[in-house]
Formats: C-alpha cells, structure tokens, sequence
C-alpha cells in the first residue's frame, strides 16, 4: 500500500469534495480513488467518510486521519519544494472560476503558460456568478469586492476598474457625452449582474457619481454585452482588462475619460493555505503577472494617446 499516496488523495477528497474530482486531476478512475481510501480504511481499521448519493462528509475518525495526516504531508510538500521537484514541473489539472471578462481575457494567454509546462491543464469555468468553490470542485477562482468567507484564503490583486467604451459607428451617429449626467439620453448596454446594473458610478471632482443608465438592450454575460458594444449598439461600461485589446486596436472607443470608474479589490482565493499543490501556485502567479501586465500595458497606452488627443482637440 502507498500509505502517503493514499493520504494525499484523502487530503484532496476532502478539498474537493467529491472522488470524481480527484479522478480527473489525476487521470484515474473513481474506482482507483475509492480502493485507495478503502485501503486506508483497512489500514487503521476505521471507516473514513460518510457516504450518500448527494454528500460526502469526514467521519470522527476521518477527521481524526486527516488532522494527522496534514503535517506529514505539508511536510513532504516542503521537502520536495525545497529540492525544486514540484516547482519545476507542476502536472495536473487545476480548475479556475473565473468571470466571463477575465475568462474571456485570460483564454488567448493561458497557451503560453501550457506551453512552458507540459505536464499542466487548466479547466476554466466561467460564470458572471459566483458560487461554493467546493461544490463547484474549484482550485483557484478569481473574486471581486469583498470577501465575506472567512475560509478562503486571499491573494490580492489589486484594484480593478471599469471603462466606459462603445464603437465609433454609434459615437458619429449619436455624438459622445461629455459628462456622466448625458449617458441619459444614450443607449446604454447593461451588463445584469449585481445589485444595481442599471447605475454605473464614475470619479468627479466632486467625488464619486452615480448615473441611472437604460437601453434597449442588456444581458447578463459580459461577452454579450461586449459584442453588442463593437457592433454600434451603444455604450457599455466593461472591465478594463476586457476591453484593452480593442481600445488599443481602435474597435472601441473610451467614453467619458475624465471619469474614471472607482474601482473595485479584485483577488484570488483558494480553499486551504495548506497543502497547495504547486501546479495551483503556478497558475496563480500566471494570472497576477497577466493582470498586472495588462494594467502597465493600459497605463502606458493611455500615457502615449493622452497628448495626442490634446493636439487633435486643439
């Protein structure tokens, strides 16, 4: 019996929450997984989970196994980090949650990180709401605001904003607002997400303002909302790392550039600080190094366009 095989799987069972998940990652069947605990089982003589049709929960003694078998395996983690076995060549799958923008962002980079480490596969599941990272078997999911869940580790990345864009076909025929009270009489594409879609909020010298939009169209996937935006539907308020690309390229236009969104935290969070394999560590540091690439990449731009557009105005 591999007895630390069998506690890492026990340990990621638990993380995960279901056998199935545990099989994916490591290309096993479910009945691999199942004999693997039920060796354990033997093992110490005690039974391990608590097993219906819908759930899965730790017995007294389960929970007693694994207390013990944490330090150990963090242990190993730590030897084998330090002798840079892991972190050079993570494998496996590691399943992300993320939002349709950062999905949509993050699926034209992600075949760079695939290429560098051959052994990985990444599973995006991207949704516009959020749900439990342990019912959705998620190792790593990307969350904006606040954080209520005191179980879920954070790694910060900063603050997000969102820009107010549309294609220069609907800004000839219907002229761009010069301040946020105008996008009244605009369409205006409404992302349905969040509490209050229809009120988007900018910076003014008089502090934050918050404008009623409306339109003729709204959805509640950003993609749509995006789309409908480069085909001349109106004006959208997205993601500024969603967007980048076709402001750079000139398919979108900024709208009201003197003020800007205020931005909200955005963060990574995961399950357990403990015990994080190494091939989550690398897709986190991927995801930072891209979002903060985007945000100097959006930065300098603006930086170079900024003067230009003064000597056109002037």
């Amino acid at each position: 019996m591999d007895l630390l095989g069998a506690l890492t799987v026990l340990a990621r069972v638990v993380e995960t929450g279901s056998f199935s998940a545990v099989a994916r990652e490591r290309e096993v069947s479910q009945a691999a997984v199942a004999r693997q605990i039920s060796q354990l089982e033997e093992r110490f003589g005690v039974r391990v989970f608590h097993r219906t049709t819908r759930k899965l929960s730790l017995t007294d003694d389960g929970e007693a196994l694994l207390r013990h078998a944490r330090p150990i395996l963090e242990q190993v983690e730590g030897m084998e980090a330090a002798l840079g076995r892991q972190s050079s060549s993570p494998v496996g799958i590691v399943r992300v949650g993320l939002p349709v923008a950062a999905g949509h962002f993050l699926s034209t980079r992600l075949p760079a990180l695939l290429a560098d480490h051959p052994g990985l596969k990444v599973e995006l599941v991207v949704s516009d709401r959020f749900g439990d990272m342990i019912d959705e078997r998620l190792d790593l999911a990307m969350r904006g605001g606040d954080i209520t869940d005191a179980s879920l580790v954070r790694r910060n990345l900063g603050t997000v904003a969102r820009a107010a864009v549309a294609a220069p076909s609907y800004l000839a025929r219907h002229g761009s607002p010069s301040r946020p009270a105008e996008l009244a009489s605009h369409a205006c594409l409404v992302h349905d997400i969040g509490q209050n879609p229809s009120f988007w909020t900018f910076t003014t010298p008089r502090g934050p303002e918050e404008v009623r939009v409306s339109g003729a169209f709204r959805a509640n996937d950003s993609v749509s909302v995006l789309l409908a935006a480069r085909a001349g539907c109106g004006i959208a308020c997205l993601a500024q790392v969603q967007v980048f690309d076709d402001l750079r390229s000139g398919t979108l236009v900024r709208v009201l550039p003197d003020y800007p969104d205020p931005g909200v935290p955005l963060c990574l969070v995961y399950p357990s600080r403990h015990h994080l394999a190494p091939r989550t560590r690398v897709v986190m540091e991927f995801i930072a190094q891209q979002i903060e690439q985007v945000r100097e990449d959006a930065a300098a731009w603006s930086a170079e366009v900024a003067p230009r557009k003064k000597r056109q105005a002037g």
